[in-house]
């Protein structure tokens, strides 16, 4: 099976969205209510987060109004950056102390972390249109970064956007916490439920379900590199 990486629009120059990016009316009307509320908030589409040349990218659902929207750092101010973070050092992908600032000096080491979506959505809930119109973007992300040799889904909604950004069969590789997957050549795709609050309160996702995933994606990256 070919599998093709979405093409980015023909004016987009970065894997990133600009800061005042127009595509989802929903969402910009959004960002700009927060921006009158909360003025020293970033809010903004939340760029990826990268250590180096990675060879592993990590891909949530979108920022958090409270956490990335209002940090610009991915997973950076909620829950899930905790749970994330502090796992991702004790397995090598980071190093320093994760304060959940963007100037703590933490440091990813072979990684990346984005979002499907890179803003905030009401709720945390996008659309279909809006995870669309975000896929150029990921499938960009995953083009510029020629080293990664493996990818982390956080939730359906992360997976589904991943295979759709590579251009690979949903149906071919459903999703599963665990699950193992390889959906282009020479990228290996692992799932996770999401590190939220809420799975982890209602014992959905347990710490150590979520290191049992990253056991095997660092011995996935250290067996190909």
């Amino acid at each position: 099976m070919t599998t093709t990486i979405i093409d980015p629009p023909a004016t987009m120059l970065s894997a990133d969205p600009e800061r005042d990016c127009p595509a989802c009316p929903r969402l910009v009307a959004f960002r700009e209510l927060h921006r009158e509320r909360e003025p020293d908030w970033f809010n903004a589409p939340v760029p990826t987060f990268s250590g180096g040349t990675p060879r592993l990218l990590i891909i949530g659902l979108a920022p958090g109004l409270r956490g990335a929207n209002r940090t610009g750092r991915p997973f950076t101010g909620d829950y899930a950056g905790d749970l994330l973070y502090q796992t991702m050092i004790d397995f090598g992908f980071a190093r320093g102390t994760y304060h959940a600032r963007p100037d703590d000096g933490l440091e990813l080491v072979d990684a990346a972390i984005t979002n499907a979506v890179r803003c905030v959505p009401p709720e945390n809930k996008p659309v279909g249109a809006e995870i669309r119109n975000c896929l150029p973007f990921l499938g960009e992300t995953i083009r510029q970064e020629s080293g990664l040799v493996a990818l982390m889904a956080l939730g359906r909604i992360a997976h589904d956007a991943t295979l759709s950004a590579l251009g690979a069969r949903r149906a071919a590789h459903p999703f599963s916490h665990g699950g193992e997957h390889e959906p282009a050549p020479g990228l290996k795709l692992f799932d996770s439920y999401h590190c939220s609050r809420y799975n982890t309160n209602t014992g959905r996702l347990t710490p150590e379900m979520f290191r049992d995933v990253f056991r095997k994606i660092r011995a996935h990256v250290d067996a190909v590199t």
